[in-house]
């Protein structure tokens, strides 16, 4: 569906980077919203202040992170602070702009499940599980999701509930492959609000698991540009060779 000369997955990073603002303080989750945000920091949004999980403060990492305790992360950071006072000191007190998260399942009210999918004492798939995204999800200004969009992750009903959506302000953005999801200003039910190049409305009802409203404003997202792509390439190209390098040097038989 998307335009051949970029992938639905590369506008997806893209249009997430664009909700960026130079000089956000934003709080970063691993992945695709770590993709977003570096994108961001390296195209528009130089003076972007990136925080995770683990500590550190204002990191401009060159290749991205495989997770919150990625040497790369720290070795680029301004500073680095213990986790406890990350969440008490930044986020709870209330110094965070922005959540940037992921997950693998979402309801129609912004409620997130990384925890598992099935029953959770026999779960089909365990997930990475919570780590700072509760707290994250009620405590940012502002909370921006990304994640690929299809019935088995956009549900009806959460396998399990691992963050809650507008019990505690909910999502402002949900940026996925096929377009934007923003919240009915009344309701609070995720609408489709934008959709990407070369997707129609019954290509995103068909990828989600409730009755999907379409905003009666709906929107196109505006085509990436070439220098735009470049840079999310060489990044996407960058990091797959150092993790490759990484990789090969912690299984070498010479070690």
């Amino acid at each position: 569906m998307a335009d051949a000369r970029y992938t639905n997955d590369e506008l997806m990073a893209i249009e997430a980077a664009r909700g960026l603002r130079d000089g956000t303080v934003c709080f970063v989750g691993i992945g695709l919203p770590s993709t977003a945000a570096n994108l961001a920091r390296l195209t528009h949004a130089p003076n972007l202040v990136l925080i995770y999980e683990s500590g550190t403060i204002g990191t401009k990492p060159h290749v991205l992170p495989l997770s919150i305790g990625d040497g790369e992360l720290a070795e680029t950071a301004d500073a680095v602070v213990s986790v406890p006072e990350i969440f008490a000191y930044w986020l709870q007190g209330g110094r965070i702009d922005v959540g940037f998260l992921g997950a693998a399942q979402i309801d129609r009210f912004g409620n997130l499940n990384t925890t598992v999918i099935g029953e959770y004492n026999k779960p089909r798939t365990r997930l990475p599980g919570a780590g700072g995204a509760p707290e994250i999800a009620s405590s940012a200004k502002e909370v921006l999701l990304i994640l690929k969009q299809s019935a088995r992750s956009f549900v009806e009903k959460l396998d399990f509930v691992t963050t809650s959506g507008y019990f505690s302000g909910g999502p402002t953005r949900v940026i996925t492959d096929l377009g934007v999801l923003e919240p009915h200003p009344e309701t609070k039910e995720l609408m489709l609000r934008q959709l990407h190049p070369g997707v129609e409305v019954e290509h995103v009802r068909a990828a989600t698991g409730w009755p999907l409203v379409v905003s009666p404003h709906l929107t196109r997202t505006p085509e990436p540009s070439a220098e735009t792509l470049a840079i999310l390439r060489d990044l996407q190209a960058r990091t797959a060779s150092a993790h490759r390098t990484q990789y090969s040097n912690v299984n070498s038989p010479h070690r």
